[in-house]
């Protein structure tokens, strides 16, 4: 009797065996026969589950993203007031918890930019739709609540892509010294027009 083998498991189970191999080398370093080594299985069989590197890497990235959104979600949930929701909504760019995670988006950003494939583009446009629709739930909901005024809708998309942007020029200049603080003062900034005045 054959054995059936549930291929989106197994192609999970292949990308996180190779979690820590990629965190410690970075994915340019790799080669495919390392990452079949520390999987436990042929060159073959990697290229059954993956295109490529890459393709790894967005297994890697989409799991420990889900696993994070499911943490973060219930943190959101505890807070009450959106301008602090925005902030932990922020924390991915400064945390210690999201490092492992901040260092493979680091890579991957660097390889989209450079190599500009059609998965990588279609990756990053639902990643960002996604954390995008998210942040723009809370928004609403700080609206909804009387907390913020209709208009601070308008400013979702400006807010949502700063902090990223920051994240960046912290990454690829001086010029950014406490990440944190510079997204936070931002937040407080902004906030002071888009709350309600009590």
């Amino acid at each position: 009797m054959a054995i059936i083998v549930d291929k989106v498991q197994k192609r999970k189970d292949i990308a996180l065996s190779c979690r820590d191999l990629f965190f410690t080398h970075g994915i340019s370093n790799l080669t495919i026969s390392q990452i079949a080594a520390t999987a436990g299985v042929g060159k073959g069989t990697i290229y059954d589950y993956f295109k490529n590197k890459e393709d790894i890497v967005f297994e890697i990235v989409n799991i420990l993203i889900q696993e994070r959104n499911i943490v973060k979600e219930k943190k959101l949930s505890d807070i009450r007031v959106t301008k602090e929701k925005i902030k932990l909504f922020s924390s991915f760019f400064y945390s210690d918890e999201d490092a492992k995670l901040r260092h493979l988006y680091k890579e991957f950003i660097s390889i989209s930019l450079v190599k500009q494939e059609k998965d990588m583009m279609d990756f990053q446009t639902q990643c960002f739709n996604n954390y995008f629709h998210w942040f723009e739930k809370i928004i609403q909901e700080g609206i909804d609540k009387y907390e913020l005024i209709p208009e601070a809708s308008k400013f979702c998309r400006g807010l949502f892509v700063m902090a990223e942007g920051m994240f960046i020029t912290s990454e690829v200049t001086y010029a950014i010294e406490d990440l944190k603080k510079e997204i936070y003062d931002n937040i407080d900034a902004l906030f002071e027009l888009i709350e309600v005045k009590k």
